[in-house]
């Protein structure tokens, strides 16, 4: 379904790869004019030139999702939008509570649910403005469960789950649609890497054995498929986990 001319721009957030960068290109295939956000300037260029020429509309803009002063600079481009995808997030170490650091916990929860908030309140009157926006966050499945190991990570996700919900009641009777997406297990090039500090060994053993984890891809489908349904279609939360994972914690691996 294409989008309607009054809500064809999609911002996504973090879109300098993985998750983000996939959405990114399944937007603009389906018809929006994508407008790709994240910290490193070089990269996101470099999709949404990618993107420009495979026929897609795609403009990159260097932002730091916790800059609330930046946010508000950059929600003045836009008279409307039609999508917000809140994707910029990500995780740091994997210590128990007792001896996790807390700045690592920090950084999460201002990158996780102080970025999603930021973005959604800058640019919320622009998709209502649209007369059909929608605002989709990326959680995970983190944010309904916990493990050990994940406190930090499991907290900011819980963080997104409960803004996300919350929004929904609030701006219920709004011509504004909110959404929740939860991957679990998804393999990207830096996730895992960036969680472990780049020790690729300790990044590996994350995936070691599971033969077909999600993908960027994957995410990315699911997303485009919820942003393109009928208008009075709200898909409130979507959980994915590749077919080996049964939980957090249950996961099948051939070792």
């Amino acid at each position: 379904m294409a989008p309607a001319a009054t809500s064809r721009i999609a911002v996504v957030t973090g879109a300098s790869g993985g998750i983000g960068a996939a959405t990114a290109r399944q937007l603009a295939a389906a018809g929006y004019r994508v407008v790709l956000t994240a910290r490193r300037k070089e990269l996101i260029e470099a999709v949404a030139e990618e993107i420009t020429a495979s026929g897609g509309a795609a403009t990159a803009y260097q932002l730091d999702v916790t800059d609330r002063d930046a946010v508000d600079e950059f929600a003045t481009a836009f008279a409307t939008i039609g999508v917000l995808v809140n994707n910029a997030g990500g995780a740091l170490g994997a210590d128990p509570v007792a001896t996790g650091d807390p700045a690592d916990w920090r950084a999460m929860y201002e990158t996780n649910v102080i970025g999603t908030l930021n973005l959604t309140q800058a640019l919320l009157p622009k998709l209502e403005a649209s007369g059909d926006g929608t605002v989709v966050v990326i959680s995970s499945t983190a944010g309904h469960g916990t493990y050990e190991g994940g406190g930090g990570y499991v907290a900011a996700k819980h963080g997104a789950h409960v803004l996300a919900e919350t929004l929904r009641l609030e701006i219920v009777g709004r011509p504004v649609r909110v959404v929740e997406i939860a991957p679990g297990m998804v393999k990207t090039d830096g996730f895992a890497l960036t969680r472990f500090g780049g020790d690729a060994q300790k990044a590996a053993k994350v995936y070691e054995g599971v033969a077909e984890p999600l993908t960027a891809d994957d995410v990315a489908d699911t997303v485009t498929w919820a942003v393109t349904r009928p208008s009075h279609v709200n898909v409130d939360l979507l959980v994915l986990r590749p077919r080996a994972q049964a939980s957090n914690t249950k996961v099948h691996r051939d070792v």
